[in-house]
């Protein structure tokens, strides 16, 4: 079962295209060279929906999804081979 998931790939790309926009505009924005740890917050914070958006997906497919906390892990796969083609 292939399906594909339109809004998860432009949320992802409009996400990584801000945080990419963020860390460059940090680095160039006085002073010179140093990125702001609150633009470092912000990226992961920006990244982090997308991953949300996919977890959310894989569970409306059945498959198993398992998140962390500690060193950020995210893991989605399949249990059984019934949901292959």
């Amino acid at each position: 079962m292939k399906e594909r998931c339109c809004i998860c790939k432009i949320t992802f790309a409009v996400c990584f295209i801000a945080s990419l926009a963020l860390i460059i505009a940090g680095f160039l924005l006085p002073p010179m060279g140093v990125i702001d740890g609150s633009v470092l917050t912000a990226v992961g914070e920006l990244l982090l929906f997308p991953s949300l958006l996919y977890g959310f997906r894989a569970v409306e497919l059945g498959l198993d999804v398992k998140f962390e906390k500690g060193d950020a892990a995210l893991t989605i796969k399949k249990e059984s081979n019934e949901y292959q083609q």
